[in-house]
């Protein structure tokens, strides 16, 4: 009764073997030896006197960058036509197909006056919170002029949550040089 009165618990545990039993002998041929301590010993120095002969592999990080393979999916790019128009038509495909919903698009209507891309609509806001991001491509996949595109770029730290949400500005490749020139004469004159 006073066994139960503690919880169950009996005052002192079974043992795991019975009385009388001793300690298990050894596997035949398998009995310890000097010979074989030293031959694991002289099999461990073996192996770390190759690796230390071995040449260096380690780069020095911020001036040596590993190269990336092609498929490398890093930083997000907004891409331009060669007229200096963006690609971007405002469809939204990109939000609709990200898991994690990181991408944020809203369409306006193109004008003649004021045309931004090609097609009737372009992309009023374009952001991505770099955050939430989990760089699978599938915004690539889904987009049906290439407009954005996933760089080599993988160096992405920064000092707040906010410089991660990537705005349009950010996102857009710069004006072609022969566009950029051409639009600078017509601000000169």
């Amino acid at each position: 009764m006073a066994d139960e009165e503690k919880g169950g618990q009996p005052e002192h545990p079974t043992p795991l073997r019975r009385q009388g039993e001793g300690v298990p002998a050894h596997p035949e041929g398998q009995r310890p030896s000097v010979a074989g301590d030293v031959a694991a010993l002289a099999g461990g120095l073996k192996t770390t006197l190759t690796e230390f002969f071995r040449p260096q592999v380690t780069l020095g990080y911020p001036e040596d960058k590993s190269p990336r393979s092609e498929r490398y999916r890093g930083r997000h790019y907004l891409r331009r036509y060669d007229n200096g128009l963006e690609r971007c038509i405002g469809c939204e495909l990109c939000a609709a197909a990200c898991p994690v919903g990181c991408i944020l698009v809203i369409a306006a209507e193109n004008s003649d006056e004021n045309r931004v891309s090609p097609g009737e609509r372009y992309a009023k806001t374009y952001e991505i919170n770099m955050l939430r991001c989990i760089f699978c491509g599938y915004c690539e996949d889904a987009c049906p002029v290439q407009a954005i595109v996933l760089g080599p770029e993988y160096e992405l730290s920064d000092t707040s949550r906010e410089k991660f949400i990537y705005t349009k500005e950010k996102l857009l490749e710069p004006l072609p040089p022969d566009v950029q020139a051409r639009l600078d004469s017509k601000g000169s004159k």
